[in-house]
């Protein structure tokens, strides 16, 4: 009896001694400090996930429900831009073709010019008047045929802008568009003229065959509400105006809004942009596909994209959902479906650059790289669903994978800095300049990940997700988790 006691008591210890050995072993308890931030917020334990593990080791610190998943709003965008950076390589560029469909006699294009998007997802105003420029600096001053805008490379379901949050007229709610022009969204800048009482509106882009109010008259008084007293009116997507006034103390104020009517704002911008160029245009401009024939030739030129580290650090920083949408599109158009699907059917599911397609993608770039297990449920890859899960321990899979790859500084440099910019520039934390953390918000939703760089030149993995009503209010939790971590010796 006693030598069987032994024994069990030898199995114990052994089994004891190998858990302390694995990293996961060595978690904790969330901080006191935090535990006390979410009894304010009155968010329960169960509502919440987070880990803290050391980036090179893997030892874990903290270790919360890091096994449940979780929606992490725009932190999934984590998975999009690190897969992009693996799978595309970070001197990765979009390019937009644009073809001749006649020849250019005494400045005049005798037929049709054509546009292709291929998922640029940074074509805004600055660069499509490049684009322009470059088709006057063939010569082309006028065109005796139509422009052809060709959107066929994404494989894109029309979707009701107002679907997600009944927010239509919100920038961040614009569709991916195989040629996405300026984000869909018209930019209105309000300059107070004191002298002639009123301040001066103008619009970018000029949008063509879209009425556009120049003025709105000033008044005294306070700057509290300045888009609620401009009384603005969309409803008409021909022509847009206000109602109400603008308050002389606001000084200039930017306002992007979506445009109204989205299928036609590629088609209006291009118009009013050549216009406004000095272009003339016998025809009009419309959406279509290259012909054949002249797609298998060479483009008269080639619009190239910034690296893809640059778009990554506009998807990151400031948590842009279209950005992210077109870059994981990219992933699905890029990678070739028969390495996903079954090639003999005749109806593929994944088809080029459809989000089936990216899903696919993505997912067996995760089995590969990054874990056999713990995949995230796909939707969009921005994180603007209601459907997309991710564990932290997966969130931390990824996090450690990235850091020890030669794409680290890529991918942390393009996240936000705690109290510093992008989406945390206003972040009242204790750990200003401390960490590099991407976060994600919607409706009972907040989340955070990324790296903590502690005193003794280390860095920590953070991952903290909230899924409860009272998500919001555990904003000050996930702060003192990285203050606490930020302190780590």
């Amino acid at each position: 009896m006693q030598r069987d006691n032994d024994r069990m008591l030898l199995r114990v210890l052994t089994l004891a001694l190998l858990c302390s050995a694995h990293p996961l072993a060595q978690s904790q308890a969330l901080p006191p400090e935090v535990e006390a931030a979410l009894s304010r917020a009155k968010v329960p334990r169960d509502a919440v996930s987070m880990l803290v593990m050391d980036a090179q080791s893997g030892v874990t610190r903290v270790s919360h429900r890091a096994s449940s998943s979780m929606n992490p709003a725009s932190v999934m965008k984590l998975v999009t831009t690190y897969a992009a950076l693996d799978l595309l390589g970070p001197a990765y560029v979009w390019s937009t073709p644009v073809y001749l469909d006649g020849p250019v006699r005494e400045g005049s294009l005798q037929g049709n010019l054509y546009i292709k998007g291929q998922g640029d997802p940074k074509l805004v105003l600055e660069r499509l008047w490049l684009l322009l420029r470059r088709v006057q600096g063939l010569g082309i001053h006028h065109i005796a045929g139509d422009i052809v805008l060709d959107r066929s490379a994404l494989d894109i379901p029309e979707v009701d802008p107002a679907s997600f949050d009944g927010e239509p007229l919100r920038p961040y709610n614009a569709a991916p568009d195989a040629l996405l022009i300026n984000y869909k969204s018209v930019v209105m800048t309000f300059t107070p003229d004191r002298s002639a009482q009123v301040a001066q509106v103008q619009f970018d882009p000029p949008l063509f065959g879209v009425q556009m109010q120049a003025t709105v008259p000033l008044t005294a008084g306070d700057c509290a509400d300045y888009r609620g007293n401009l009384k603005a009116d969309f409803s008409d997507a021909r022509r847009i105006r206000f109602l109400g006034s603008y308050a002389a103390s606001c000084g200039e104020k930017v306002w992007p809004v979506a445009y109204a009517d989205p299928k036609s704002y590629g088609a209006r911008t291009v118009q009013g942009l050549w216009l406004e160029m000095g272009g003339k245009l016998a025809g009009t401009v419309r959406y279509g596909q290259v012909p054949a024939a002249l797609a298998g030739s060479k483009p008269a030129f080639e619009l190239a994209s910034a690296p893809l580290p640059e778009a990554i650090r506009d998807i990151n920083k400031f948590s842009n959902n279209v950005m992210a949408q077109q870059l994981f599109l990219t992933l699905g158009r890029v990678m070739p479906a028969a390495a996903f699907a079954d090639t003999s059917s005749t109806e593929n599911p994944l088809a080029s650059g459809s989000f089936n397609a990216s899903r696919a993608s993505v997912l067996r770039w995760w089995r590969e790289r990054i874990s056999a297990d713990d995949a995230p449920v796909l939707d969009n890859g921005s994180g603007l669903s209601r459907q997309e899960r991710i564990t932290a321990q997966a969130l931390g899979k990824l996090l450690q994978t990235a850091y020890k790859s030669p794409l680290m500084p890529e991918l942390m440099s393009s996240l936000p800095i705690t109290g510093v910019d992008g989406t945390l520039r206003r972040n009242k934390s204790a750990a200003v300049g401390s960490a590099h953390l991407k976060t994600g918000s919607l409706n009972n939703v907040v989340a955070v990940a990324g790296y903590v760089h502690t005193p003794s030149g280390k860095n920590q993995i953070l991952v903290a997700m909230v899924n409860h009503a009272n998500a919001n209010a555990a904003r000050p939790a996930i702060d003192a988790l990285v203050e606490w971590t930020a302190r780590t010796p």
